[in-house]
C-alpha cells in the first residue's frame, strides 16, 4: 500500500499500483464536457491514464502522488511484480463485483494494464511538463482555488482503517482550499462496507461553510459503490 497522507518515507515495495482508465474516471466522477474543460487536479492518481489521455486532447490536468518520486522503470517493475496477485485477488473475490463493464478478471486486468502502459508512456514527458507532482495530502503545493475540480480516487474512505476521521477532514479541507469543487469515489472501505467516517465527514462540512452531498455516478464495479461525495465551499 502506498504512503498515505504524507506520513513516513515511501518504500516502493509497499506500493500496489493499479491504474484506472480515462473512461473509468469519467464515469466514476460523472465528469461532464464542461468539467473536462476546466483545470483538474487528481489526488492519489498513481499510474492512472486520466492525465495522459486528457492532456493529449488539450485538457488541463495535474496529478499528485508520492509514487512520482520514482523513475518510469522502477514504477513499471513494481507494476509487473504486483499485477498477477491483483488478478488472482479479483478472481477470488469475483462475487464482490459487477461484471457488466468487464467480462472477467482477465479482461479487467488487460484494461487496467493498458491504462498503466498509457501512463508509463506519458510519464517522463508529464514530469518534465510538471503534470505529475510528487506530493501527498494533506499538504498540496498549490494556490487557493487554483483548480476548478479536485478528484480523489480509491484513497480516502477506501483506506478507512488506515486513515482516521480527523485525517479525512484535514485532507478534504486541503482539497477544498485548492479546488472549487471536490469529488471523492468510492465511499466504501476495503471491506466493501460504507466507510464509518462518512457520516461524520458529511456532518462536519455541512455544519460549516461547505455543501457536502452524495451524488449517484454512472459507474459501479464494486458492489455498493454507486455514489461519490461532492464538496463545495459556499460563497456568501
Amino acid at each position: 500500500m502506498r504512503r498515505l497522507l504524507g506520513e513516513g518515507n515511501l518504500e516502493l515495495s509497499s506500493i500496489v499500483p493499479w491504474g484506472r482508465s480515462y473512461a473509468e474516471y469519467c464515469r466514476m466522477f460523472a465528469l461532464s464536457e464542461r468539467d473536462l474543460e476546466g483545470h483538474i487536479l487528481g489526488c492519489g492518481d498513481g499510474p492512472a491514464s486520466f492525465n495522459a489521455e486528457l492532456s493529449q486532447t488539450g485538457g488541463r490536468v495535474m496529478s499528485v502522488d508520492p509514487i512520482y518520486q520514482f523513475s518510469k522503470a522502477e514504477i513499471n517493475s513494481r507494476i509487473q511484480r504486483v499485477y498477477p496477485g491483483m488478478i488472482a485477488e479479483l478472481a477470488r473475490n469475483a462475487d464482490s463485483y459487477y461484471w457488466s463493464s468487464f467480462k472477467d478478471p482477465g479482461h479487467l486486468g488487460s484494461v487496467r494494464m493498458s491504462a498503466m502502459n498509457r501512463f508509463l508512456d506519458d510519464f517522463d514527458a508529464g514530469i518534465e511538463a510538471g503534470r505529475y507532482v510528487d506530493a501527498s495530502l494533506p499538504e498540496l503545493p498549490f494556490f487557493d482555488n487554483e483548480f476548478d475540480l479536485g478528484l480523489c480516487s480509491h484513497l480516502l474512505f477506501l483506506y478507512s482503517e488506515q486513515i482516521d476521521a480527523a485525517q479525512h477532514i484535514e485532507a478534504l479541507t486541503e482539497m477544498c482550499r485548492v479546488a472549487k469543487e471536490v469529488r471523492v469515489y468510492p465511499l466504501l472501505s476495503l471491506d466493501g462496507r460504507l466507510s464509518q467516517h462518512l457520516p461524520g465527514v458529511l456532518r462536519y462540512f455541512n455544519e460549516r461553510e461547505y455543501r457536502a452531498e452524495l451524488k449517484p455516478v454512472p459507474y459501479q464495479f464494486q458492489k455498493g459503490a454507486s455514489e461519490m461525495l461532492t464538496l463545495r465551499k459556499i460563497i456568501c
